[in-house]
């Protein structure tokens, strides 16, 4: 606190709120005068009390003023002597207070010995009834002060607990289990975070009218029958860990409704190892689609990577490099990354090298269609398991670029296959895509023919290889997927453009997208496509909504939305099996075979060829030909290439 220079006044607009808060001490010569008042003010007291309870007529205090000198005199001594004023009075400690005792008790002492002293030298009392005044001073004094020092410390908490309700963000926590609580108790430790608990919100009804930490519990029906005004709410915050997929999207369904923002907190033993301000963050649409990871506990895992040699082509990729994460933890003896990326595949190399020290990695720049460049690696390294991830994936600029498509997922395809199964190497597990069955655009054709030429190897004489394919959805966070390209127009103020009002997409985590890779070259016989339970499809129009509502923006007032059509390719809906397959089981519910219709060797080796001598041309339209002739069920939409449907 100061006064002076020291006491400066801000007043906030729309808020009148005076920021006494900002005073930073009261300077050392202010303290000593409220002390001295409040002393004064003791004598005065102690003198009053002492002449109502004498019965004598006489006049009691003949010597007032000179008393007055005394006790005055001598306080100050020992406000000095033991320092009294110099703290900060709004930091007092109980050291501070003891002081304060030590010199009031010493006052009383010394000003009793003198005044005794004086009454046997001269025979006149400087203060009467010695014992009874100098206990009322004693006690009057000594709580006048403490009460002063009290009452400045207890204002100005209430002035910054006030001023930071004021100014941060009012939240209720979202339940009143241990751990929310916990979450809850961090917060209102922590003076730096811009929250101010309101309370607590649960479904229950037998905890209405209970508190916790203080705070009053509030039901459900309170948010849902009121206003985000009437509540004088900004936002809730939630323990993720602590809820099912289906609770938290009922919850913040609800929360959106009201428009209140959305927060996450860590469980509890994540707060230990982090900071809370740093640990609350918005919630993110990610945390909504998420689900757990399907995991298969499977021993043959860690013994197909154990001390082998690894190929993971395009693991410079979001899918990719997440597979290279996986595969590391497996502790194999070598793992070549190959990308033709230059600069992701350097990221990835300062990554890995540093997380995994004691695992040999070969970090490779090539492009998996120039069979040259590829094989000199399979001759070296003998692998024993080969992730094939490399592929060209988005779809309007293979459906302008059909010949570079084919090139990368054709060619590029049967190079890594081939030179798999001629070096022997035990399993080659490729990634397809939901975009591969019933095709509407080039780039999913593409992936349907590399499905084709894979599965056909399986059975060709000699080989010893295992090919399995694994096929799903939109992965979140991936390169290119419309989450972070809808985070981008948010941020910018939108607005955030959608092909079509009725587009639906499937969607799974990268690290699920992976551990279902891994586990698929483990469970697989050779010749399979894995397909991947995704849940129910997600509306891109409810996606986009929802993601605006959860970065604090009103839908189509603050950020627009805009239809800009469907793009080249582009279909409604996704699936993850065509109409002519049939499934299989596997020992995890979430994870079928799905029997496609393959080809004989000979054929799709023949058509192969054929479309990569046409795409080495650049001949767009006979190479699109081709790959109808290949994947009959193609059927372009919204192209150039309808016409060759006719």
């Amino acid at each position: 606190m100061g006064f002076g220079k020291n006491l400066k006044t801000k007043l906030y607009s729309g808020d009148n709120l005076m920021n006494l808060s900002d005073v930073r001490y009261l300077p050392r010569w202010v303290v000593l005068f409220i002390d001295i008042f409040f002393i004064s003010l003791a004598i005065f007291f102690s003198c009053y009390l002492i002449e109502k309870l004498s019965y004598s007529t006489i006049k009691v205090f003949s010597h007032r003023g000179l008393m007055f000198l005394l006790i005055m005199g001598v306080s100050l001594v020992f406000m000095f002597m033991f320092r009294t004023f110099s703290g900060i009075i709004r930091h007092s400690t109980f050291i501070d207070l003891f002081k304060l005792f030590l010199a009031t008790l010493s006052t009383t002492v010394m000003v009793g010995f003198v005044s005794f002293s004086y009454y046997f030298v001269t025979g006149k009392r400087i203060i009467h009834m010695s014992v009874p005044f100098l206990a009322i001073f004693f006690a009057t004094s000594f709580i006048l002060l403490f009460l002063f020092r009290l009452f400045v410390k207890e204002f100005f908490h209430i002035i910054r607990e006030f001023r930071r309700s004021t100014l941060r963000k009012r939240i209720l926590v979202l339940g009143i289990d241990e751990q929310s609580v916990a979450v809850a108790r961090a917060i209102l430790d922590n003076p730096n975070v811009p929250y101010h608990i309101v309370g607590f919100l649960t479904q229950r009804h037998d905890y209405r009218r209970a508190n916790l930490l203080g705070k009053p519990i509030y039901g459900k029906e309170r948010i849902e029958k009121n206003s985000k005004d009437d509540l004088m709410l900004d936002g809730v915050v939630l323990v993720k860990e602590m809820m099912t997929k289906e609770e938290m999207n009922s919850w913040v369904n609800l929360f959106l409704e009201k428009d209140l923002q959305v927060f996450k907190a860590p469980s509890v033993q994540k707060l230990r190892d982090n900071d809370i301000e740093g640990s609350i963050k918005s919630l993110q649409i990610e945390d909504l689609l998420n689900r757990k990871p399907i995991r298969i506990e499977n021993e043959d895992l860690k013994k197909r990577h154990y001390g082998k040699s690894i190929l993971i082509t395009g693991g410079a990729g979001s899918i990719g490099s997440e597979i290279v994460r996986q595969v590391a933890m497996l502790e194999p003896e070598l793992i070549v990354v190959l990308d033709q990326a230059e600069t992701p595949l350097y990221d990835i190399e300062m990554e890995m090298t540093a997380k995994f020290p004691r695992i040999r990695f070969k970090f490779v720049l090539a492009d998996i269609s120039n069979r040259h460049r590829i094989e000199p690696l399979f001759q070296k390294y003998q692998f024993s398991m080969v992730y094939h991830a490399a592929a060209y994936k988005h779809v309007p600029l293979i459906e302008e670029n059909p010949h570079e498509g084919i090139l990368v997922n054709i060619l590029g395809s049967k190079n890594l296959s081939t030179l798999a199964s001629k070096y022997k190497v035990n399993r080659f597990v490729m990634i397809s895509t939901d975009k591969a069955v019933k095709p509407t655009n080039v780039m999913g054709a593409s992936k349907r023919a590399a499905e084709l030429f894979v599965q056909a190897l399986q059975n060709t004489e000699n080989n010893t290889t295992k090919f399995i394919t694994t096929r799903f959805g939109n992965v979140l966070g991936s390169n290119g997927s419309v989450i972070p390209h809808f985070k981008k127009q948010i941020e910018k103020g939108g607005p955030v453009t959608i092909t079509h009002p009725d587009i639906v997409r499937y969607f799974m985590t990268i690290p699920e997208a992976c551990d279902l890779v891994l586990q698929a070259g483990t469970m697989g016989k050779g010749g399979e496509i894995f397909v991947f339970d995704m849940g129910e499809p997600v509306k891109i129009l409810d996606l986009a909504t929802r993601m605006i509502k959860l970065s604090g923006f009103e839908p189509h007032t603050d950020i627009k939305i805009i239809y800009t059509g469907l793009r080249p390719g582009e279909k409604l809906y996704e699936e993850l099996l065509s109409d002519d397959a049939k499934t299989l089981p596997t020992h995890n519910e979430k994870i079928l075979i799905s029997k496609d219709p393959n080809m004989e060797f000979k054929a799709i080796e023949q058509f192969t060829n054929q479309i990569i001598k046409a795409a080495l041309r650049r001949e767009k339209t006979e190479v699109v030909q081709i790959l109808k002739d290949i994947v009959p069920e193609f059927k372009s939409n919204n192209s150039v290439y309808e016409v060759l449907d006719k």
